[in-house]
C-alpha cells in the first residue's frame, strides 16, 4: 500500500459541468466543487462545446479545490478522470488549439452520414466489430464531418498534424502539456472505430469512415499510471492513473463487479449498464455492447441501454418553459397533482436512444386538455424518463438471459425520492442508492487508487455502502401508463425524417 499519500483526486467532466472531488483514504469526500460551462446550439439538432472553455473550467475548479483545502500536489497519490463519452475534439498538435468546437454526444448533424452507410449495408459489420449501433451518437461520423467541413483539415490529418480525442484525451493532453495523446479502452469503445474483440483500432472501419490512423490516440487500460501532470500546472507532477468513460466509471463505482449486476445513472441522459463478464454479447434488442473496464490483463464487458432523455428534460422545463427555477423543483411541481391527468411526455429532445434508436424522433407532450396544469406536465416528464429506463432494462433482460432483481442508481436525479419511488413502481424491483456520489468520480478514484497502490480491491469493496433502498408500492398499478407510453412512442418515431 502507498502510505505516504493522503488523497485521490477525481476529475468528473459531465455533459453540463466540470467537477472535482477529493477523496481520503477511507473513500470519503473531503471536498467537492463544480462549475457549469456553456453549450452552443448553432442549428437545430447541433450541440457544440468550446474545448478551451472545458479545459479552463476544469483547471479553475482544480485550482480552487487545492487552494481551499490547502492540499499539496505531493499529498495526492493519483488523478482519476471520468468524462462524457463520444463528444469529439480535433486539435492541432503543434499549437494545441482545437480546429473546431467539440461536437457533443447529443449532436445529430451526422445522422445523414450514418443513413448513407446504413443504406449501403454496413450496419451489421459495425455492430459485430464494435458492439454499437450505427448512429450519429458515436464519434466516427463526427470526426468525418469535421475533416470534411473544416478547410484543410483532412490533409493536415493525413500528414499527422492533428489529434482526435474524446474529452478524456483532450484533458490528458492539456494536463500533460501536450506530451501524451492517449485514450482508454472504454472511451475507445464508444468511437465506432474500435474492435471490442481484438481491443484495437479497426483498419476496415477507419477506411470506411475515411479517418487517418495517425489522427488517433494510443490506447491504455483503465487502471495504470498513464502520465504525470505538467509540473508547471500545480507546482509538481501528479500521476494520472485512472481513466474511464463516465458510465463505465459509475458501473465500477457502484461495485457492479459480478455478471448480472446493473446500475443506472440519471444524468443529462440516462445510462443503464449491466456487467456481462469476460465475453461480449452482441445485442439483438438494440442495446450496445461496450467495454466496461480493463484492469491488468483482464477485460470486462457490459450491455448498455442509452436513454437520451434525462435531466436535460428537466433543464428544458426550467429554461425553455420557465415552469421551475431549478431542476430540483420538478418533484415538488409534479406532486401538486395526484397523477399525470392523461398527459404523456416522450423526452426525445435529442432523438430516441435504446431500445428504439431513432435519431429523427422528437419530443412530444400529448394528452393535453383545457384542464392540464404545469403539475401534470412535470409529473409526465418524470414518468417519461422512468418509462424510457424501463424499456431499456426490459431489453437488457432479453439480451442477457438474466432477470434483473435490483437496480443501483446514481446521478443528480437519483437524489429525488419521489422520482425514485416512481421508478421502482414502474420496474417492480428494488432500487438502491449509494452513500457516496457522484459515483463516476468514485469509480475513477478507485481505479486510480488501485493503480497507485493507494487501495486494494478488498478495501474499495468494503467502502461501498447503500444509503437508501426503494421498494415497489404494490398498490400502485402502472399497467395503464405503460400501455399509453407505447402509444405515445409510436407517434414520435421518424418525426423529423
Amino acid at each position: 500500500m502507498n502510505t505516504d499519500k493522503q488523497y485521490i483526486l477525481s476529475l468528473d467532466l459531465g455533459s453540463a459541468a466540470a467537477g472535482v472531488v477529493l477523496f481520503n483514504r477511507e473513500g470519503k469526500v473531503v471536498k467537492q466543487l463544480q462549475k457549469e460551462y456553456e453549450k452552443y446550439y448553432p442549428q437545430p439538432g447541433w450541440i457544440e462545446v468550446d474545448p478551451n472553455e472545458i479545459w479552463f473550467t476544469m483547471l479553475s475548479v482544480i485550482e480552487e479545490l487545492l487552494e481551499e483545502t490547502r492540499v499539496q500536489p505531493g499529498d495526492i497519490a493519483g488523478i482519476g478522470i471520468a468524462n462524457q463519452r463520444e463528444t469529439t475534439v480535433i486539435w492541432d498538435k503543434a499549437s494545441g488549439h482545437p480546429i473546431y468546437n467539440a461536437i457533443a454526444w447529443q449532436d445529430r448533424r451526422t445522422s445523414k452520414i450514418c443513413d448513407e452507410f446504413r443504406y449501403q449495408g454496413f450496419s451489421e459489420l459495425i455492430r459485430q466489430k464494435t458492439g454499437l449501433i450505427l448512429d450519429a451518437y458515436f464519434s466516427a461520423s463526427k470526426i468525418s464531418w469535421i475533416l470534411d467541413n473544416v478547410q484543410g483539415a483532412r490533409i493536415r490529418a493525413e500528414q499527422g498534424q492533428l489529434a482526435f480525442g474524446t474529452i478524456d484525451s483532450w484533458l490528458i493532453w492539456k494536463l500533460t502539456g501536450g506530451k501524451k495523446h492517449v485514450t482508454d479502452v472504454t472511451n475507445a469503445s464508444r468511437t465506432m472505430l474500435f474492435n471490442i474483440h481484438e481491443l484495437r483500432w479497426d483498419e476496415e472501419l477507419l477506411r470506411l469512415f475515411g479517418i487517418p490512423f495517425q489522427l488517433l490516440p494510443e490506447i491504455c487500460s483503465n487502471s495504470e499510471i498513464i502520465a504525470q501532470t505538467a509540473p508547471s500546472l500545480f507546482g509538481a507532477g501528479i500521476p494520472i492513473a485512472g481513466v474511464a468513460g463516465d458510465q463505465q466509471a459509475a458501473l465500477f463505482g457502484q461495485m457492479c463487479l459480478e455478471p448480472g449486476m446493473v446500475k443506472n445513472t440519471y444524468g443529462s441522459g440516462c445510462f443503464a449498464l449491466m456487467n456481462i463478464g469476460e465475453s461480449p454479447i452482441i445485442s439483438q434488442h438494440n442495446l450496445l455492447t461496450t467495454v466496461a473496464w480493463k484492469i491488468g490483463g483482464k477485460v470486462t464487458y457490459a450491455l448498455e441501454g442509452s436513454v437520451f432523455g434525462g435531466s436535460s428534460v428537466f433543464r428544458w422545463i426550467r429554461d425553455g418553459l420557465g415552469l421551475i427555477e431549478s431542476t430540483a423543483e420538478i418533484e415538488a411541481l409534479a406532486q401538486t397533482e395526484p397523477d399525470n391527468g392523461g398527459v404523456m411526455f416522450v423526452p426525445a429532445l435529442s432523438g430516441l436512444g435504446a431500445p428504439y434508436w431513432d435519431p429523427y424522433a422528437r419530443g412530444m407532450i400529448i394528452g393535453i386538455t383545457r384542464g392540464t396544469s404545469a403539475g401534470h406536465i412535470a409529473r409526465a416528464s418524470l414518468e417519461g424518463v422512468a418509462l424510457g429506463i424501463y424499456d431499456a432494462l426490459q431489453a437488457m433482460e432479453k439480451d442477457s438471459g438474466r432477470s434483473i432483481t435490483a437496480l443501483r442508481v446514481d446521478g443528480t436525479s437519483a437524489g429525488y425520492d419521489f422520482f425514485m419511488q416512481m421508478q421502482t413502481d414502474i420496474l417492480q424491483y428494488p432500487i438502491m442508492r449509494p452513500e457516496v456520489m457522484p459515483v463516476g468520480a468514485v469509480g475513477v478514484a478507485y481505479l486510480a487508487g488501485l493503480a497507485t497502490g493507494f487501495w486494494e480491491l478488498s478495501e474499495v469493496r468494503a467502502q461501498y455502502r447503500i444509503s437508501k433502498t426503494f421498494h415497489p408500492d404494490e398498490s400502485n398499478d402502472t399497467t395503464a401508463v405503460k400501455q399509453k407510453w407505447q402509444k405515445a412512442i409510436a407517434r414520435v418515431k421518424n418525426w423529423d425524417l
